[in-house]
């Protein structure tokens, strides 16, 4: 996105800003109303109360509204969607300010709790959907115009492709798509393809492309004998979900059914593809939940650290702690905290999982990792942001590279946090090579198709049942 529209989408936010303000005054002057005291302006603003509120309420609002909903480019915005959304945020956010800062109010002495109410989420919802309305409108038209152009790769070789091409091209507007060049599929490519647009790379090298040619859409018309290909696409698109646009042609939504979220149509007869796991407020609730959870554990759990602190150090000469390098989110690497469950040097002749009769164990290891009690000390990799609760296990680069000469897929896991226990830990277990290693991945797949709290409570809870019966294994 560009500096200019980063500033576009500042713009809207400060008039989400001022139509909460606009509000709150509104409001606050219709309570002096009820209360039969000066209304007029010098006086209310003469009242501490609402100098406060105005300090309070209107940033409260943006944070619902930065935690709850959509601040991407605003030339991207659906307004019926904005319609929408603000409705629900304004309904539930005005509940929320009954049950925080009005709920000890002077006014329901003079009236009923419904009327300033209604009052309040008419203030806000009519003067806010208006700025917004207003504001989208124009950006829209300036879309339509062709002033504001999305750098767009197409990605396709055949009769699919061309006729996109011919039908964006032969249009009065083409809603910001600027097309820079095209990917093809295989070898052999349309002559009159060749002849509209420039070849800028493969699909193996499609992020590289990206990055250099600052694609911002990317659209995916490809044959019916190319289906095949299409898992291959998105696997290598997915880490750039955050910066740019995925969109396909609607033929290909037979293959798409399950797989990812359709999030509008567009006039131009495109799906735009949504592969964001979690709602941005679930993301919020995820992380929260982890750092809570984190923190009661590590208070929680200081008489069992110390308990297996003292028999750590008599099992067996050494540390009390192992500290390993893992990859984690985004192909960031972190030091894994556990306690020693093996003897000093067990790895001394390379990388090498464990085994349910490893010799390197020590006696109190096996105990340790039957209840798993040796991931205990994570909860600190949860605290500082390295891993979360529940995600794909983190693996080292080693048994990385492994994986994804026979599964490529396994990169997919990468784009969030790994978790100190997980859907294929359940399943599966523990891995003792990277066959079951590869065989484990098909849950974690699932689970990241399914990501959810509720999902993360259910795997947290199946993962406590394991630990009671003693088959962390």
């Amino acid at each position: 996105m560009s500096n200019r529209r980063h500033r576009e989408v500042l713009l809207y936010r400060l008039l989400d800003w001022l139509s909460a303000s606009m509000a709150w005054i509104l409001f606050f002057r219709y309570r002096k109303s009820v209360e039969q005291l000066p209304t007029d302006f010098t006086s209310l603003f003469q009242d501490s109360k609402l100098i406060v509120g105005l300090m309070i309420v209107p940033l409260a609002w943006l944070i619902i509204y930065t935690i709850f909903d959509n601040f991407q480019d605003i030339y991207r915005h659906s307004r019926l969607a904005t319609l929408r959304r603000t409705f629900l945020l304004s309904l539930f956010g005005v509940v929320g300010i009954f049950f925080t800062v009005l709920v000890d109010d002077n006014t329901y002495q003079y009236t009923s709790f419904i009327h300033p109410f209604l009052r309040l989420f008419f203030y806000h919802f009519f003067i806010t959907i208006a700025f917004r309305l207003i504001y989208l409108t124009w950006a829209k038209r300036r879309l339509m115009s062709g002033k504001i152009q999305y750098n767009t790769l197409l990605v396709g070789g055949h009769d699919n492709a061309i006729q996109l091409y011919d039908n964006f091209q032969s249009q009065e507007n083409n809603y910001g798509h600027k097309f820079v060049g095209y990917i093809p599929l295989g070898n052999n490519v349309e002559d009159s393809l060749k002849l509209k647009l420039p070849k800028l790379g493969t699909v193996d090298n499609i992020v590289e492309v990206i990055e250099t040619a600052q694609i911002e859409d990317v659209i995916i018309a490809v044959e019916t004998t190319d289906h095949k290909k299409i898992n291959r696409i998105f696997n290598k698109l997915y880490e750039l979900r955050d910066s740019i646009n995925v969109k396909i042609i609607p033929d290909m939504y037979d293959i798409m059914i399950g797989a990812v979220k359709m999030n509008h149509i567009y006039n131009a007869g495109l799906i735009e593809v949504d592969q964001e796991l979690m709602p941005k407020h679930e993301r919020y609730a995820k992380r929260i939940m982890d750092i809570a959870i984190s923190l009661l554990a590590l208070v929680i759990c200081i008489p069992l650290y110390v308990f297996i602190i003292l028999k750590v150090k008599l099992s067996s000469p050494g540390p009390v702690f192992f500290k390993q390098e893992r990859v984690g989110r985004l192909y960031k690497n972190f030091d894994i905290i556990k306690f020693r469950s093996m003897y000093v040097d067990s790895e001394k002749s390379g990388p090498q999982l464990a085994t349910d009769s490893d010799s390197r164990i020590t006696p109190w290891g096996k105990i340790m990792r039957k209840y798993r009690l040796d991931e205990l000390p994570q909860f600190y990799n949860v605290l500082i942001g390295d891993m979360s609760l529940v995600g794909p296990r983190p693996e080292r680069q080693f048994y990385i590279d492994q994986i994804m000469d026979t599964d490529p897929i396994y990169r997919k896991l990468l784009m969030v946090r790994p978790g100190i226990t997980s859907w294929g830990q359940v399943k599966f277990g523990y891995a003792s090579d990277v066959s079951e290693m590869i065989k484990r991945l098909k849950y974690d797949l699932i689970y990241l198709e399914n990501m959810s709290i509720m999902m993360d409570v259910k795997i947290l809870i199946y993962t406590v049942l394991i630990l009671i019966q003693g088959r962390g294994k």
